[in-house]
């Protein structure tokens, strides 16, 4: 029997490439579950994706993991990622999660 992640991924990933909001929609792809639930794309704009963090310490780690995720997220979008950059998040916005 044939294993459906492969088969499941191919799917989802095409249909980021055709979204216009693509590196934002790619961004849990490229992170993971684990992390997407504890940060958020919030833009894309001129080439640059910007990610909500909670707070400085998953910023640093992030921004030491920022090239692979860079690679990920550029394979999943059409649209060209030049860099992330991690951003705190609102703390209000926080505080509702």
């Amino acid at each position: 029997m044939e294993l459906i992640a492969p088969t499941l991924q191919k799917i989802v990933a095409g249909s980021v490439k055709r979204a216009s909001a693509g590196p934002v929609l790619a961004w849990p792809l490229a992170c993971g579950s684990a992390v997407a639930e504890r940060t958020r794309a919030v833009v894309f704009s001129a080439g640059v994706l910007r990610i909500e963090v909670p707070d400085s310490g998953w910023r640093a780690e992030l921004q030491n993991l920022g090239p692979r995720y860079l690679a990920a997220i550029n394979r999943y979008s059409a649209s060209q990622v030049e860099r992330i950059e991690f951003v705190l998040a609102d703390r209000k916005a926080r505080d509702k999660r």
